[in-house]
């Protein structure tokens, strides 16, 4: 696999100086039941964020949900040759492809293509992310919860 990820951590010291520390590379790789790949950077539980504090909460265990009001810095490989998993959940999610190139597949089988260095911000829609190449992708995911949409169909509706 070559979901190869590091990590730098900032935090304040006990006269209220900034260190910098945490630099190393994360080795919490979990296979989401999408059949990818994650490792989980950074996740908080509520808005605003607790910031003070020595856990660590990337050593949790999470696949795609998360707190109502909370956040995910997520880093998945889309294996080569797998087939969109269709979900949605209640966030706003920041997508930014790293590496490689993938599809976002929607509920009615529209799709738009993404590259290395193209961004997307997804709104609660039902979706999908499907890597059709036989080379590996790497995209960040930055969820934050958000309230549901008034108006979407469950594609089973």
């Amino acid at each position: 696999m070559a979901l190869n990820v590091g990590r730098i951590l900032t935090s304040y010291d006990e006269e209220g100086r900034v260190i910098i520390g945490g630099d190393k590379v994360m080795t919490n790789v979990s296979q989401l039941r999408s059949g990818n790949h994650q490792r989980l950077i950074w996740a908080t539980d509520d808005a605003p964020a607790e910031i003070d504090g020595d856990d660590d909460p990337a050593e949790r265990n999470m696949d795609i949900e998360l707190p109502a009001r909370g956040s995910v810095f997520q880093v998945l490989e889309l294996v080569p040759g797998k087939d969109a998993y269709m979900h949605r959940t209640d966030t706003i999610d920041y997508a930014i492809c790293m590496s490689g190139e993938c599809v976002m597949v929607a509920d009615d089988g529209d799709e738009i293509n993404m590259k290395a260095g193209d961004i997307m911000v997804q709104r609660g829609t039902w979706q999908g992310w499907a890597n059709r190449s036989d080379k590996s992708c790497q995209i960040a995911f930055i969820l934050i919860g958000a309230k549901e949409p008034k108006h979407h169909l469950h594609p089973l509706d």
